[in-house]
């Protein structure tokens, strides 16, 4: 007989029931909705786009550094944590090691971060779905790591730093770099 990991009714009912991986379609029809919304700089929560479907690609929630330092003298925050995926991107851009160190030392010029040690660039993953390469690069403030997706052609990076940046600089640096067509960015103040 299995034995069954015993949920403590009192902690928060987090992970009780455990969900399938959601279809092409379902996450298809999850981004288009995602896609709709705005969030305008400093505002807390997205507001439906009025221009529907041609906003499809906008940004998500944008906070640059002024919106980000007004806010920050009502409600402090500690870092900015943007998460940035950029879709239909280079393949060659994306599948070349030497490429995305370039990316990263580039990057860490236009936000003025100090990198920490060297970056690492490792290719893996066996299943298609997965493979590609991943990137980190620790910086004095914290860090920032991407995944580049082989099969979608698609990066996802994260910045997070307690000294303040602007995401849609990183954004429009990261897009054009490796030749992405849309981008979608969240942003978020931590605490």
């Amino acid at each position: 007989m299995k034995k069954s990991k015993r949920i403590d009714d009192n902690q928060p009912n987090y992970q009780k029931s455990y969900r399938k991986r959601p279809s092409q379609k379902e996450m298809a029809e999850k981004e288009r909705r995602v896609q709709k919304q705005t969030l305008k700089p400093g505002s807390r929560f997205p507001e439906q786009s009025q221009q529907g479907d041609q906003n499809m690609f906008e940004n998500i929630a944008m906070t640059g550094p002024a919106e980000a330092e007004k806010w920050s003298q009502t409600e402090p925050f500690w870092g900015i944590a943007s998460a940035i995926d950029i879709y239909n991107c280079e393949p060659e851009k994306i599948r070349d090691a030497e490429l995305i160190r370039t990316f990263v030392r580039k990057l860490c010029e236009l936000i003025d971060m100090r990198r920490f040690g060297e970056t690492q660039v490792v290719h893996f993953g066996e299943d298609e779905k997965v493979a590609g390469y991943s990137m980190i690069q620790l910086i004095e403030t914290s860090l920032i790591s991407a995944h580049f997706a082989n099969l979608t052609n698609t990066t996802y990076l994260d910045v997070f730093s307690c000294k303040a940046y602007d995401p849609e600089v990183v954004r429009d640096f990261a897009q054009n770099f490796f030749g992405g067509s849309h981008s979608l960015i969240q942003v978020n103040l931590r605490r």
